[in-house]
């Protein structure tokens, strides 16, 4: 459940035993991913930001024509003496009556040194949606396991099953096509519940070029995640090694937009995985 920020431990897999679960767990700011040590500096799972206390918190509602939109945004510091402060400012919003909800963050340097910057949004979706008649919808340009246990499950990536004893998680790399607009598009969906129900994400793939599936079909853990990213997940030292590792430099910030709906009905999961097939 929802813990204190007090609470946190931030030495290796120390994030697990405070995480809520719940439809986001954003991971961030400096690091994500796995544990590592970084030029001498030790790094937990997934990074500090979800842990922090929420700043400057306001929430309205707005007429724009006829349209009546909600609204909620807040700041969030992650910063050390010595060190480099970035701030995430994030507003949620969502439209009265509509089928989604719209994540809208910018991530700020506000140091005098460039300073690394990770940022991973954790989607997680569980039962009753997720299940054995469940399947991923993407058009992946490719798909790559992270590790042995993710080859093993590579030809069922897109199939679910029972929650399974013992099970061990499988992490897949996607390569996601956009459309016209350079959005990519993904969606868990279930023909078989309640008349055809699937949950979808799309996102700016420019700002966000990774994209982790996380497959954990385990008993008492039973959830897929659905991640977009600026990095992958294996490690903050590894990103450095690669010379891909994200860094905002002094006064730089970075904005990144999230949309999570629902696909309520058949006729509108076919409509979503026909436009995902041809890029619309």
């Amino acid at each position: 459940g929802q813990a204190h920020p007090a609470y946190y431990e931030p030495q290796g897999l120390g994030w697990l035993r405070t995480f809520p679960g719940g439809l986001l767990a954003t991971c961030g700011l400096a690091y994500m991913g796995a544990p590592c040590v970084d030029e001498g500096e030790e790094l937990g799972l997934h990074g500090r930001v979800g842990t922090l206390p929420a700043e400057e918190l306001g929430c309205w509602t707005a007429w724009e024509g006829d349209d009546l939109w909600m609204r909620i945004q807040g700041t969030v510091t992650e910063g050390v003496i010595f060190g480099n402060p970035l701030r995430l400012t994030r507003a949620i919003s969502a439209k009265l009556g509509g089928n989604s909800i719209l994540f809208e963050d910018t991530v700020e340097n506000l140091g005098g040194m460039p300073t690394p910057h990770m940022m991973l949004y954790h989607f997680n979706l569980g039962f009753p949606v997720l299940g054995p008649a469940a399947r991923l919808v993407s058009h992946s340009l490719d798909v790559k396991p992270r590790d042995a246990e993710g080859a093993k499950g590579l030809e069922m990536y897109a199939e679910f099953q029972q929650p399974t004893p013992g099970y061990a998680e499988q992490v897949f790399y996607h390569d996601l096509a956009t459309d016209n607009e350079g959005d990519a598009r993904v969606a868990l969906v279930n023909p078989e519940l309640d008349g055809g129900l699937g949950v979808f994400l799309r996102y700016h793939k420019k700002t966000l070029p990774r994209f982790i599936q996380w497959k954990m079909m385990g008993y008492g853990s039973y959830v897929l995640g659905l991640e977009p990213g600026n990095a992958y997940v294996g490690g903050r030292d590894k990103e450095r090694a690669a010379g891909t590792l994200p860094v905002l430099q002094p006064g730089e910030s970075r904005s990144y937009t999230v949309e999570i709906g629902v696909l309520d009905g058949l006729a509108e999961i076919e409509e979503f995985e026909r436009q995902v097939r041809q890029g619309a």
